[in-house]
C-alpha cells in the first residue's frame, strides 16, 4: 500500500510539472503588476502608461506659461523617481521593480537612438554655411566662456564628490572635459521650438541664435564623443585609435554613404514626392547600423544615429517628410520612457548639505551666466543692439533634453555619481525653464516692431516718425474723409485651400479687364505690316495693378516636423501648392502678387495676420469665411458644407472676431455661396448618405464653360464708417465691366403709418430731409443727416462710365431687416447663367440701427432659435447672421473700416 501511495504521488507530481503555465491571468488570480521574466510586456505596459499619462498631465498647466514639453518630462521623471513618489513604501518595487528596468531601459535607449537621428535630421548645415561668420563668433564665444567656467567648477566637484559610490577612477582632465561640455552645450531642438513659438525664426536675433546653435550642437557632440572615448579607452593609444576610427567613419559617411543615399532617393523620386515605405526602412536600417558601429568602437551608439540624420538631404523637403513618418512614435512613446529613467536616477534627497547646495547654485550660475555673457558679448561685437545681444545670450543658455542625454551618458559611463547627476539635472531644469520668460521680457513684440522701424529709418530712437506727412491740408470734411479712405492699393489675403475657388473669382474682379487687342505677330515677321511696323496689341489694363499678398497660415503643432517647416519656411513657401496657385492666378489677372507661408499656433493666427498687415502696409485684409467652421485645413475638403456649419462656426468665428479687434486696416470677410459658378437648378439626384456612399456619380457630365461672367452687387447702406468704406469698395469693384450694383440708402423710421416700404429712386433727385421721419435723439438726427450727405456726395461724384451700371435708391422703412431681406431675395440670384451675385454689408459697429427684435423674428421664421449663429452675429453683425440663416442665393462680403476711422 505504501509503495502504491508513493507511486501515485510521484505520478501526480510529474503530471503537475508537465502542466502548461496558467494562462487565465487575473481570472485565475494572477497579479499583473508582478514582474514575470517570461512575460515582461505586462509590467512594461503598466510602466509606459503611467509615464506617458503623467507627463501629459504635467505638460497641460506648463504649456499655459509657454514651457516646452521637456520641462514636464523632466519633472515627471523626478516625481516618479525616488525623490517624491519613490518615497512611498512599496511604490518602486510595485511599479518599477529592479528586475524590469532592463526591459524599460532597452525600449528607452532604442527611442533615444531614433531621437538623435531626428536631432541630426533637424540640423540644417546650409544655415551654418550661409551665416558662418556670426555662427562662428557667437557660437565660439557661447561655448568657450561657459566651457572654461565649467572646467573651473569641475575642480571643486571632482575633489568634493569623487568619493561617492558608483564612480570609476578617471583623470581630472577627462572629468573637466565632460563638465565643460555639460555646461557649454545648447539644446538645439528645444531652442528651435522656443524660437518658433516666439516667432523669432525670421527675426535677425533668431537667425543669429539658430546659426550659432547649429555649430554649438555639432561641436558639443564631437567633444562629448571624445570624452566618452577617453573614458572607455584602456590607454592613451586606444583613445587615439578610437578618435582616428571615428574621423575615418565620418569621412566615409560624407563621401561614400551620402552620395549613394542621394542617388537612391533621386532614383525612387523620394526627394520630390517624399520617402516611400522602402526608403523609410532603409533610413532606419542605416541609423541602427551606424549606431551599432559607433557603439562597438567605444563611442555611444547615439553618435552614429546623429551622423545619419546629419547626412540626410534637406532638398525638396525630404527631411521634413521623413521626420513626419517617424517622429510621433519616438516623441510620444519612447522619449518619456527615457526621461522617466533619468528621474529614477535622480534623487533630490541626496542634496542634503550646505556644500552640496552651494555647488547646485554654483553650477546654475556657471551654466547660465557663462552662456549669457559669452553670447551677449559676441552678439554685440556683431553689431546687434544691447537688448538684442542679451536676448541672444539668454536663448543660448537653453539646455533641455540634450543636456539630459549628456548627463545620462555621464551617469552610464560612471563619470557622474547620482549626487552630481542630480545637481546637473536641477541646473538643466532651471536654465530651460527660465529661457522663454526671460526672452519674452527682453525682446517683446512691441520692441521688435519699434526696432525694425528704427532700422528702416521710419522713426528715431524715441519713436518719433521721420516720414513726411502726406495728409492734405484744407478742404471740407467730406474731401478729407475721401482722402483718408483712399483707394485699395495693397490687399492682404488669408489663403485657405477650401476657399480658393471663390477667392480666385473675387480677385479677378479687382484685376481689371482682360487685355483686348489684335492677334500676336511672330517675332520673325516683325516689321511686315503695312507701314513696316509690328502690330501692337492694345491693352486696357491699369497702369498700376493692385498689389496683393497672400498669407497661408499652418498650425504649429508639437511635432518636430512642424518646427522644421518653420526653420525652412522659405523652401516651404516656394513649394506650397496653394501659394503657387494663388501667385499664378494673380499674374494671369493683372495683379502684382506675392505669397508666403507662416507656421504659428492656432491661438496666434489673428495676431500674426495683424502683424503681417502692418508689415506690408496693407489697405485691406481679405478673410474668407470657413465652410467647415475649423481653423485647421486638415480634413476640411471632406466636410459636408451646410448652413449649420456656417452658423456654428466656433473656432473660425473666434479667429475673425479676434482679428477684427486688432485689425490695423480695413477688413473684408467673404462668405462664399457659389461665387464664380453658375446657378444650379434643384435636381432629383441622389445625395451622399452617412455611409459616404452613393449609387450614382455625376463625374461623367462636366459643367459647360461660363458664357456669362456678370456679377450683380446689392448693398443696403445703413450709415456709419463701415458702410462708407463698403460703398467705396463697391465702386472699386464696379470698375470691372462685368459688375452691376444697386446701392440702397435704408432710411430707418421709428414709426410707420402704413407699414409699407417706400422706394424713392435718386437717379433724378437726392434724398431730402423731408423724406425721412425719424423719432430719435439729436445725436441720431445728426448721424443720419451726415449719412444722407455722404450718400448724395458719392452719387453725385460717380464717374460717367459707371452711371449705366450702378443704381442709387432710397428706401424708407420701419422694418429695415425684413425689407432688406425681401429686396435681396427678389433681386439677387435670379439668373442661373451669371457667375454669382454678391451682397455687401458694413459691419455697423456704431449700433445706430438695432436689428435685434427683427433678427429673432427672422430666425424663428426659418425654424432656428434666437441663439443660433450667435457667434456669427458677434463676428459679422446681425444683418449678416440673418442673411446666412435665410440662405440667400448670393455670397456675402462684410466690411469693417480700420479703427482710426472710427475714432475720427
Amino acid at each position: 500500500m505504501t509503495t502504491e501511495a508513493h507511486t501515485s504521488m510521484a505520478t501526480a507530481n510529474t503530471t503537475s510539472s508537465l502542466r502548461a503555465p496558467h494562462q487565465g491571468g487575473i481570472l485565475e488570480g494572477a497579479n499583473p503588476s508582478v514582474y514575470d521574466s517570461k512575460n515582461p510586456i505586462i509590467i512594461f505596459i503598466i510602466q509606459a502608461a503611467i509615464i506617458i499619462i503623467f507627463c501629459r498631465l504635467l505638460h497641460y498647466p506648463l504649456s499655459k506659461i509657454r514651457q516646452p514639453r521637456v520641462i514636464a518630462e523632466i519633472i515627471g521623471g523626478i516625481v516618479l523617481g525616488p525623490s517624491i513618489l519613490g518615497r512611498i513604501p512599496g511604490f518602486t518595487d510595485a511599479i518599477f521593480p529592479p528586475a524590469s528596468i532592463p526591459t524599460l531601459s532597452l525600449a528607452a535607449h532604442l527611442g533615444l537612438v531614433l531621437f538623435l537621428f531626428l536631432v541630426g535630421l533637424e540640423v540644417d548645415l546650409r544655415l551654418l554655411l550661409a551665416n558662418w561668420r556670426v555662427a562662428l563668433s557667437v557660437g565660439a564665444a557661447g561655448m568657450i566662456l561657459p566651457f572654461g567656467l565649467g572646467c573651473a567648477i569641475a575642480y571643486g566637484l571632482y575633489h568634493e564628490f569623487r568619493e561617492d559610490s558608483g564612480l570609476v577612477p578617471i583623470s581630472f582632465g577627462t572629468y573637466a572635459l565632460f563638465v565643460g561640455v555639460a555646461t557649454a552645450i545648447t539644446a538645439f531642438p528645444v531652442l528651435c521650438r522656443i524660437l518658433t513659438e516666439l516667432k523669432l525664426l525670421q527675426d535677425h536675433v533668431g537667425i543669429v541664435v539658430l546659426s550659432a546653435g547649429v555649430g554649438n550642437d555639432v561641436v558639443g557632440w564631437i567633444l562629448l564623443a571624445l570624452c566618452v572615448a577617453l573614458v572607455n579607452a584602456g590607454s592613451g593609444i586606444t583613445a587615439l585609435y578610437i578618435l582616428l576610427t571615428s574621423i575615418a567613419y565620418v569621412l566615409f559617411l560624407v563621401y561614400a554613404v551620402r552620395p549613394a543615399l542621394v542617388w537612391v532617393l533621386n532614383r525612387t523620386g523620394s526627394i520630390q514626392n517624399g520617402p516611400t515605405q522602402s526608403i523609410v526602412a532603409l533610413t532606419v536600417l542605416l541609423t541602427l547600423a551606424s549606431a551599432f558601429f559607433t557603439g562597438i568602437i567605444g563611442i555611444h551608439p547615439i553618435f552614429g544615429a546623429f551622423l545619419i540624420g546629419l547626412i540626410c538631404p534637406h532638398d525638396g523637403g525630404f527631411a521634413i517628410k521623413l521626420m513626419e513618418k517617424i517622429e510621433d512614435l519616438v516623441t510620444v512613446f519612447f522619449l518619456p520612457l527615457y526621461f522617466a529613467l533619468s528621474g529614477l536616477s535622480t534623487n533630490i534627497g541626496l542634496l542634503d548639505s550646505g556644500i552640496t547646495w552651494a555647488y547646485v547654485f554654483g553650477v546654475i550660475a556657471v551654466a547660465f551666466f557663462g552662456k549669457v555673457i559669452g553670447g551677449t558679448v559676441a552678439a554685440r561685437l556683431c553689431k546687434l543692439v544691447w537688448r538684442e545681444s542679451f536676448t541672444v545670450g539668454a536663448l543660448m543658455s537653453c539646455k533641455g533634453l540634450v543636456e539630459l542625454i549628456v548627463l545620462n551618458i555621464g551617469l552610464e559611463a560612471k563619470i557622474l555619481s547620482t549626487r552630481t547627476f542630480t545637481i546637473f539635472v536641477v541646473m538643466a531644469l532651471v536654465t530651460t525653464f527660465a529661457t522663454t520668460p526671460l526672452t519674452s521680457a527682453l525682446y517683446p513684440p512691441w520692441y521688435r516692431q519699434k526696432l525694425a522701424a528704427w532700422k528702416r529709418g521710419e522713426i528715431d530712437w524715441d519713436g518719433t516718425s521721420l516720414l513726411p506727412e502726406t495728409h492734405p491740408s484744407g478742404g471740407d470734411a467730406v474731401s478729407a474723409e475721401k482722402y483718408d479712405a483712399g483707394d485699395i492699393r495693397k490687399l492682404l489675403v488669408y489663403l485657405r485651400l477650401e476657399s480658393l475657388p471663390g477667392l480666385f473669382n473675387f480677385l479677378s474682379l479687382l484685376g481689371g479687364d482682360r487685355p483686348i487687342g489684335g492677334s500676336r505677330v511672330h517675332p520673325s515677321k516683325v516689321g511686315a505690316g503695312p507701314d513696316g511696323q509690328a502690330e501692337e496689341s492694345v491693352s486696357l489694363l491699369q497702369k498700376r495693378p493692385l498689389q496683393v499678398h497672400g498669407l497661408r497660415m499652418l498650425e504649429l503643432t508639437e511635432r518636430l516636423s512642424s518646427v522644421m517647416k518653420d526653420t525652412e519656411i522659405d523652401d516651404v513657401s516656394t513649394k506650397d501648392p496653394v501659394v503657387n496657385s494663388f501667385c499664378t492666378f494673380g499674374q494671369l489677372n493683372h495683379l502684382a502678387v506675392s505669397g508666403d507661408v507662416d507656421i504659428v499656433p492656432e491661438g496666434s493666427y489673428a495676431e500674426i495676420l495683424a502683424q503681417s498687415a502692418s508689415q506690408h502696409a496693407s489697405d485691406m485684409v481679405f478673410l474668407p469665411w470657413s465652410e467647415s467652421g475649423s481653423l485647421s485645413e486638415t480634413g476640411s475638403t471632406t466636410v459636408e458644407y451646410s448652413t449649420q456649419h456656417r452658423l456654428e462656426n466656433g473656432p473660425h468665428s473666434q479667429f475673425i472676431t479676434s482679428f477684427l479687434s486688432r485689425a490695423p486696416c480695413h477688413t473684408a470677410v467673404f462668405v462664399n455661396n457659389g461665387f464664380g459658378r453658375p446657378g444650379r437648378r434643384e435636381g432629383g439626384g441622389l445625395h451622399r448618405t452617412k455611409s459616404r456612399l452613393s449609387l450614382r456619380s455625376n463625374h461623367g457630365h462636366p459643367p459647360a464653360p461660363l458664357t456669362d461672367r456678370s456679377h450683380h452687387i446689392f448693398f443696403p447702406f445703413f450709415g456709419g464708417v463701415d458702410d462708407r468704406t463698403a460703398m467705396r469698395f463697391i465702386l472699386r469693384l464696379a470698375r470691372n465691366v462685368n459688375v452691376t450694383a444697386t446701392i440702397v440708402f435704408v432710411d430707418v423710421q421709428q414709426t410707420s403709418s402704413s407699414g409699407e416700404v417706400e422706394v424713392v429712386a435718386t437717379d433724378s433727385e437726392a434724398p431730402r430731409k423731408g423724406d425721412v421721419q425719424v423719432s430719435a435723439s439729436a445725436s441720431q438726427e445728426t448721424f443720419f443727416e451726415q449719412e444722407r450727405g455722404f450718400f448724395v456726395s458719392m452719387k453725385d461724384s460717380l464717374p460717367q462710365e459707371l452711371e449705366s451700371r450702378i443704381l442709387f435708391e432710397t428706401v424708407s422703412t420701419s422694418q429695415p431687416l425684413n425689407d432688406v431681406i425681401g429686396r435681396i431675395t427678389s433681386e439677387v440670384g435670379q439668373s442661373l447663367k451669371s457667375s454669382g451675385d454678391l451682397v455687401v454689408l458694413g459691419r455697423s459697429r456704431e449700433g445706430k440701427v438695432s436689428f435685434r427684435t427683427e433678427l429673432h423674428h427672422v430666425l424663428a421664421t426659418v425654424g432656428q432659435t434666437s441663439h443660433a449663429g450667435s457667434d456669427v452675429g458677434q463676428s459679422l453683425g446681425d444683418v449678416a447672421q440673418a442673411l446666412m440663416a435665410t440662405e440667400v442665393k448670393a455670397s456675402l462680403l462684410v466690411v469693417e473700416a480700420k479703427r482710426e476711422d472710427i475714432a475720427g
